[in-house]
């Protein structure tokens, strides 16, 4: 039985099914889940919508005469949902060919490998598994605020659901679901503001990516509001929307048309019965697991998500490898893994490995590659230079650290580091491969033939154990 039918979950009913055992998926909404209905493909469908309204901006560019154009919203809506639509089909017929049965109803245990679902006539249903995987993801945030609730928030799901452009969005987070929407509202012809608690965008990533970041929405005229705490809140999001917030010791008044609440994801853990099934919580209130997701019921695993691992789409599908592995006696496990990670702003965010903060913490010493996007004639090409690629390489033996890209399609470039990285190649496999020209993987070779800057970081005080456990990817 799985409960919930997250990527991983999905992947892992059409696999077991496929191989002659009996599967049932219980899901209260979504085929899929949320990556292909109201989160990954979805925003990035929208996303990719948006960049097109920037190219038109962009006309005279590229020797297009300008004229005067506006976005339907609506069509936008109609792209996306044509999409999902096609994705919910796709899931449908792997379930009929695997085998495996979809149930979708409202599922929660009554006692240990014991499911009762509710369909939405009324009905019930009692099943029981031999292995039980719990796949409920994770949900939007919201903060204790007074007004918040009254003030019916967007969170993503509504976001894109919009078919009328906001005249003024307030964005509360400035991490991946707040940067993403907010530059795709403002490329579509909102008047947008983006508000977080910290003293800069992304702040868990170096300096140069949050700077970075920074310049590129303050040159596409997105307001900036930094170490804002939202302190009430009044109006309805859709009409009118007045924030009241404190900056530097002083209370400051912001108003919009809507309000998009981006603050970080709770865990899908109450009202399904865990208590009842032997299964415990973390003190934050993800399920506990061990290094083979285990819960602390025995035959009960949890992936993806609600297990507290790195909330990417990519991970939930490598926690379905570890538990088939622990149910059919294989060895993979969680700890150790490369883990990459990519924000869909435009340009991308891509990274893979140690940064530079987490090779000094661990008193590693390292050579630093870093050049602009503009030495990477691909993107010259496209009129796309801003930003940079950079890697990290151990000085003794030129192993590759870490990578990290903020530029043109980064994602893909990630790939073949990330490729090099796992096979244990040195960064001169890179330098000296013969790469297709032009395309922008072709970067990699510049970037490691330039003049590293060497840090000899042995001085530095040694991370605490915990520390040093941690991979870049767990920092989600």
């Amino acid at each position: 039985m799985i409960l919930g039918s997250g990527t991983g979950g999905t992947v892992a009913a059409w696999t077991f099914a496929s191989k002659g055992q009996r599967v049932a998926v219980i899901e209260r909404k979504y085929v899929g889940g949320s990556c292909p209905n109201i989160a990954c493909l979805p925003s990035k469908n929208v996303i990719h919508s948006a960049k097109v309204a920037s190219y038109f901006r962009r006309s005279e560019e590229f020797g297009i005469p300008k004229g005067n154009f506006a976005v339907d919203m609506r069509a936008v809506r109609e792209r996306k949902r044509r999409m999902v639509l096609h994705w919910n089909n796709v899931y449908l017929d792997n379930y009929k060919k695997s085998g495996a049965e979809f149930i979708l109803g409202s599922g929660h245990f009554v006692s240990r490998k014991t499911i009762e679902t509710i369909f939405p006539d009324g009905r019930t249903r009692l099943l029981s598994g031999r292995n039980v995987i719990i796949n409920t993801g994770t949900r939007a945030a919201r903060e204790s605020v007074p007004g918040l609730d009254e003030a019916q928030p967007l969170t993503h799901i509504e976001a894109l659901e919009l078919d009328q452009l906001p005249e003024h969005l307030l964005v509360i987070g400035g991490g991946y679901v707040g940067l993403e929407l907010a530059q795709a509202t403002r490329r579509f012809g909102s008047k947008v503001t983006v508000l977080d608690r910290n003293d800069r965008l992304m702040h868990r990533e170096e300096d140069d990516v949050s700077e970075a970041l920074q310049q590129l929405f303050q040159d596409e005229d997105i307001n900036i509001v930094l170490n804002a705490k939202v302190k009430s809140i009044s109006g309805k999001s859709g009409q009118s929307v007045t924030l009241v917030i404190e900056q530097g010791g002083q209370e400051k008044t912001l108003q919009g048309s809507h309000l998009l609440v981006a603050g970080g994801r709770t865990p899908n853990t109450e009202g399904i019965g865990l208590e009842l099934a032997g299964v415990e919580l973390t003190d934050r209130g993800y399920i506990r697991v061990d290094e083979r997701l285990a819960t602390t019921a025995p035959g009960v695993w949890a992936i993806g998500e609600v297990a507290g691992s790195p909330q990417f789409t990519h991970v939930s599908v490598d926690d379905f490898r570890v538990v088939h592995d622990s149910i059919t006696g294989g060895k993979r496990v969680t700890t150790g893994r490369l883990i990459p990670y990519c924000m869909f702003t435009d340009p991308e965010l891509a990274h893979i490995g140690l940064s530079e903060k987490e090779a000094k913490e661990r008193r590693i010493a390292y050579r630093l590659f870093k050049i602009p996007m503009a030495a990477v004639m691909r993107a010259t090409t496209l009129s796309e230079t801003r930003g940079f690629l950079k890697a990290l390489v151990e000085v003794n033996t030129d192993r590759i650290l870490g990578f990290t890209g903020f530029g043109v399609d980064v994602g893909e470039i990630l790939s073949s580091v990330q490729i090099a990285m796992l096979a244990g190649l040195p960064y001169t496999a890179l330098r000296d491969g013969i790469l297709t020209h032009p395309t922008l993987v072709e970067g990699l070779i510049p970037l490691f033939s330039s003049v590293p800057s060497t840090h000899n970081v042995a001085e530095t005080k040694p991370a605490s154990p915990a520390r040093q456990q941690t991979t870049a990817g767990n920092r989600a």
